[in-house]
């Protein structure tokens, strides 16, 4: 039987299929699967005239951690920092992803400003020319000493530069565009990508230089190419937000060098990006006082506690269907809520569109939601202000009792360090807890006690 020579792999989740498929059976989308020739491959045995090599094991006791100890670069960007676990990791490969035009280009151009002072970095771009970069550059303040700028799209070369040269940081922009000669598949491909970046991940352990490569996502908001290009690298960091508004959120989904919960905020001006230290005054700021449907939430990101806005409306609807949209909060979860408060309360929502928002593009995923957004609600639909002062956090149980949260002390630090008067808590959550000054903390058990504690 003759060896196969070529393999359909779908460019959305990395499937390979001896043959074509309409549609992926891992994944499910449409008309993604693209031919790509192999090589045959020789075995391991075959490679050493027949001869089988053993590898032997190290005991974990045994490693000796003398003189290795973890290098960390500060990139002057302390929110940059956070989200990394306190720097760029000496040899760490950094995958950065989000939108076109959302500022990872931007991003990584400015920390080269402050990197560039005692470090030599090496700028790859197989997008733009030099002359684009050198007038981003000028616009954002950037110097450029110590930046060398490559615009070259061969990986190859890439990296016999990188070998040659011996920068102390590089640069990748971004992985989609960036191809091995040798591989007969179009730059941007499944392979290519994979391959590419395989590629540098042994050149920046082998050299110990650390990578930031830019990555472009598909239209599910994920990371385009293989998954296995997130498995190669050390960390995956987001960068997230509405091009329309000018906050810009970074998140980590993975980091092999620190937390993953950690979130740093960015504020996009015309001289580049700007860290925002009080992400919570920011998000609050221009928030309407007197108006139904707006509830106070505090959410924990990491370490950092971040006060939020959560706004509901509840309205008459025309349709038979009534409409639910949410936007920065989980969909099904506000379907959970709903059916809380019809049942447990008789609220009925049935004939009326339910519209939820975040204010600020800031997506909520704790349960610690629960409660202001059913607050919210309540507020909307009996069209009665909660009270400018007061803020709420806890989850909803689906017998309509309220469930205790974790790091209590900070969010109710944060609130009334914000100036709130009024903090409704989980009952539960008030175990060991130290008084406070200046708030004043209520404990409920129950929907029906959080909305009698706003009565009052």
């Amino acid at each position: 039987m003759p060896k196969q020579k070529s393999l359909f792999v779908c460019s959305s989740c990395g499937y390979e299929s001896p043959k074509w498929n309409g549609r992926c059976p891992n994944c499910g989308e449409w008309n993604t699967f693209e031919e790509t020739d192999i090589a045959p491959r020789k075995s391991s045995s075959a490679q050493a005239g027949g001869a089988r090599r053993s590898a032997k094991a190290i005991g974990l006791r045994d490693i000796d951690l003398s003189g290795s100890e973890e290098v960390r670069y500060q990139t002057g960007l302390k929110e940059l920092d956070r989200v990394l676990g306190g720097g760029l990791v000496k040899g760490s490969l950094v995958l950065l992803g989000g939108e076109p035009g959302i500022g990872k280009s931007t991003l990584l151009l400015q920390i080269c400003e402050y990197l560039g002072e005692e470090h030599s970095i090496l700028y790859v771009s197989g997008e733009e020319s030099a002359r684009q970069i050198k007038l981003r550059a000028d616009r954002l303040g950037v110097s450029g000493e110590n930046l060398y700028i490559l615009t070259e799209s061969d990986a190859q070369t890439v990296a016999d530069t990188i070998t040659a040269e011996k920068p102390s940081i590089v640069i990748i922009d971004s992985i989609q565009t960036m191809s091995i000669s040798e591989i007969n598949s179009a730059p941007g491909s499944v392979t290519q990508v994979r391959e590419c970046a395989n590629l540098f991940m042994k050149l920046a352990k082998s050299e110990e230089i650390p990578f930031f490569i830019v990555g472009h996502v598909n239209k599910d908001g994920a990371i385009a190419g293989p998954k296995v290009m997130e498995h190669i690298v050390d960390a995956v960091l987001y960068f997230e937000g509405d091009r329309n508004l000018s906050y810009r959120i970074l998140r980590a989904a993975k980091n092999r060098f620190g937390s993953t919960n950690e979130i740093g905020v960015f504020d996009m001006t015309d001289g580049g990006l700007e860290e925002v230290e009080n992400p919570s005054q920011m998000l609050l700021s221009g928030r309407p006082t007197g108006v139904s449907g707006c509830c106070v939430l505090c959410a924990m990101e990491g370490t950092r506690p971040i006060l939020a806005e959560v706004q509901a409306l509840v309205t008459k609807s025309g349709l038979t269907s009534p409409r639910r949209v949410t936007t920065g909060f989980d969909f099904n979860r506000v379907w959970v809520i709903l059916a809380v408060l019809e049942k447990r309360l008789g609220f009925s929502y049935g004939a009326l569109d339910v519209y939820i928002n975040i204010i600020g593009g800031l997506k909520i995923q704790e349960p610690a939601a629960d409660l202001p957004v059913a607050m919210a609600l309540y507020s909307s639909l009996t069209d009665r202000p909660l009270g400018d002062d007061v803020i709420a956090f806890g989850e909803i149980g689906l017998g309509g009792e309220i469930r205790a949260v974790s790091h209590i002390e900070q969010r109710i630090a944060e609130a009334r360090r914000l100036g709130f008067k009024k903090c409704i808590v989980p009952r539960h959550s008030l175990k060991n807890l130290r008084s406070f000054d200046g708030i004043e903390v209520v404990g409920v058990n129950s929907l029906r006690q959080a909305f009698e504690a706003v009565k009052k």
